[in-house]
């Protein structure tokens, strides 16, 4: 007999598949469904009170969108993250953002200015709140969003978004490792003055910083957790095995 899985309650019936992709994205990027776990359709669909075709389908747009991969005959996992797939992604975010960012700077006027500062206010609110590690991240992303949203850029937009929920996993590592969402929130301020100022090399240095710390802070973590102990070396499947 199948095991509940108890992440999921009935849904409407209105858009079942956004609603389901949602569900399961929010579950993936807290935590509550782990790196490696497979994605149950039949108990998902059963809690949410629906068929498997909508669960099926947005598993597959979330394949799409990098948080989980599909194994033949054995169905949907949850992605599990290494060092290397990471420092990558954010070789690809400091190219989009740069571009973003510094197009940004470039233009006259106030443009993304009050969308900016919004999203930074917000990212101060989820430290007041006390807010999960996913909502943090969740606003450090529109914070990001916003920037290449402001760009003009449509296709810098698009690159992003493409991108955006693999970032995502990111973030949440990166609020772990701070353990203040005040602390991560000050880290954009630069971004946010250089927009400001209208002042490209400064925008272009601020963000190498700004992603470039995170990447490194990123990287050495995984790096650590895959090494395990200093001495034994760990990996992920016998990490498994032992849990």
């Amino acid at each position: 007999m199948t095991k509940a899985f108890h992440e999921f309650s009935t849904l409407p019936r209105s858009d079942l598949v956004s609603q389901v992709g949602a569900a399961l994205t929010d579950a993936v990027l807290s935590g509550r469904i782990e790196p490696g776990q497979r994605i149950p359709e039949s108990v998902i669909a059963r809690e949410m009170g629906i068929s498997r075709a909508p669960v099926r389908e947005a598993a597959r747009q979330l394949e799409s969108a990098g948080l989980l991969v599909a194994i033949p005959n054995r169905g949907f996992f949850v992605r599990e993250i290494n060092a290397r797939a990471m420092d990558d992604l954010y070789e690809l975010r400091l190219a989009i953002e740069s571009a973003a960012i510094v197009r940004l700077a470039s233009q006259a006027g106030d443009r993304g200015m009050p969308r900016l500062r919004a999203c930074l206010k917000r990212l101060h609110d989820t430290a007041d709140e006390d807010a999960p590690q996913a909502q943090v991240a969740a606003a450090d992303l529109a914070f990001h969003r916003a920037i290449c949203e402001a760009s003009g850029n449509e296709r810098l937009l698009a690159a992003f978004d493409q991108i955006a929920a693999e970032v995502q996993m990111g973030l949440v590592l990166i609020g772990c490792i701070y353990g203040d969402a005040d602390r991560v929130a000050e880290t954009h301020r630069p971004l946010l003055d250089a927009i400001a100022a209208g002042d490209v090399e400064q925008a272009r240095a601020a963000i190498e910083e700004h992603i470039g710390t995170a990447r490194r802070l990123v990287v050495q973590r995984l790096q650590q957790r895959d090494l395990g102990p200093p001495g034994k070396a760990v990996s992920r499947r016998q990490a498994g095995r032992a849990r």
